[in-house]
């Protein structure tokens, strides 16, 4: 019997935990590549204030950056996918941005916007922007018209036809978008604390970095990963609520079928 994947996935999570801490103090790693897993943690909860205030300042930068790469990726990506001339005007230059690596514009935007939490949050924002806007565009450009004739002979004003088939049938490319723009904001948003700030869990790995502090530079990683991980879990969350609808009208396996027009029940 082969154990459930999800058990499989807390196995590897302990095992990279106890390989974390065994190795270091094995003598395998310095010290200085590697702390351990338990001074790592030692480190973070001595220093837990500093962490907390570096925290604080990256998620107010992060959910930023989020609002802006969602809520614009998304209404571009409306008008692109809903407006065929549109879309064939401007589709292919986004598209091609999307191909242009964007940290190498950062320099761009501290000119523009100096060093603060206002480069960083637009850097994020445009960072994430574009596979929102472009999994939002594709969405929309992939709905069946036979969808919206439908709705339209049976009466359904704009606002139906956006709320009861636009809305549920591009869901799930949107969502696709949204969880990899928001990652791509988060990771724009530590990348550059790394580059330039004065405060932000990047601006202490860069910090410990340059003075040779791994236990710090490693505790700063840790409330990295952990942000991260949180992040998936609630993208995931959202997902799953949001795309309800989808198997609401599912039947669980073993329940009979009721045929409506028969009569007669079928067994599954």
């Amino acid at each position: 019997m082969r154990p459930a994947p999800a058990t499989v996935r807390r196995l590897i999570f302990v095992l990279m935990l106890v390989l974390w801490e065994l190795v270091p103090r094995a003598g395998l790693l310095p010290e200085l590549f590697l702390p351990s897993l338990s001074r790592t943690l030692g480190v973070l909860m001595h220093n837990w204030a500093e962490y907390a205030h570096a925290l604080t300042v990256t998620l107010y930068e992060v959910v930023l950056a989020m609002l802006i790469a969602c809520g614009a990726g998304i209404l571009i990506g409306a008008v692109i996918g809903g407006l065929s001339r549109v879309r064939q005007l401007l589709l292919p230059v986004f598209s091609s941005l999307y191909a242009v690596p964007i940290v190498i514009l950062y320099p761009i935007f501290t000119a523009w916007l100096g060093v603060g939490s206002q480069s960083k949050i637009a850097f994020a924002g445009v960072y994430g922007f574009f596979p929102v806007m472009l999994s939002t565009a594709a969405g929309i450009q992939s709905i069946d018209q036979n969808f919206l004739v439908a709705a339209r002979s049976m009466g359904a004003s704009l606002p139906q036809q956006i709320t009861r088939v636009v809305i549920p049938a591009s869901m799930p490319t949107v969502l696709a978008g949204l969880r990899l723009g928001g990652a791509l904001a988060l990771i724009g948003v530590i990348v550059s604390e790394m580059l330039t700030a004065a405060a932000g869990i990047g601006y202490l790995v860069s910090k410990y970095r340059t003075v040779l502090d791994s236990p710090r530079v490693f505790a700063a990683i840790l409330v990295i990963l952990v942000l991260s991980v949180l992040f998936d879990a609630l993208a995931r969350w959202v997902e799953r609520r949001a795309l309800a609808w989808q198997t609401a009208g599912r039947r669980e396996p073993g329940l009979p079928v009721e045929e409506t027009y028969t009569g007669t029940t079928v067994p599954a």
